[in-house]
């Protein structure tokens, strides 16, 4: 089992270092689903929501959280993002939206944690925006799917 990165011999919790790593060319691709009822799925499809366009907000929501993520998760290095994209699939028979969220960066650690943030604040914030008409939409899924660059090289998620 590998050790764990964030914690030092003593149990302290620690930031990495990463001064010496080299930087390379680093992607993730996270995604998530927000399932609702039939109503509010029609509502944001058909942009009949009073608060706005859902979708175009929650776009821009996710773009900033991926490139907040360290002022949230603790142990995160502050990025110089190159890319975001995030991008909403409509799935009518589960009136839900599947989010996929794609960061990049030239730099000396990975961008993970960038893109699983995008997804669950572009969530959240459909969520906001709708929960006047649907308080039971759930927010579900939210995993990484691929990565590249670094040590570690390539991962894509196989689904079983």
């Amino acid at each position: 089992m590998k050790e764990f990165t964030h914690i030092d011999d003593s149990g302290a919790v620690r930031m990495v270092d990463v001064t010496d790593k080299v930087q390379t060319d680093r992607r993730a691709v996270a995604e998530g689903r927000i399932i609702m009822n039939s109503d509010t799925f029609a509502r944001i499809t058909d942009t009949r929501v009073k608060k706005g366009n859902v979708l175009e907000t929650a776009r821009i929501a996710g773009v900033m959280a991926a490139k907040q993520t360290s002022d949230v998760v603790p142990m995160c290095h502050p990025l110089f993002i190159t890319y975001v994209r995030i991008d909403f699939f409509p799935e009518p028979e589960l009136s839900a939206f599947r989010i996929e969220a794609e960061v990049r960066v030239k730099g000396e650690t990975g961008v993970e944690m960038e893109a699983l943030h995008a997804v669950s604040v572009a969530g959240l914030t459909i969520y906001d925006m709708c929960k006047a008409y649907d308080k039971d939409m759930t927010l579900e899924g939210i995993r990484l799917m691929a990565k590249s660059g670094g040590k570690s090289g390539v991962y894509r998620r196989v689904e079983l």
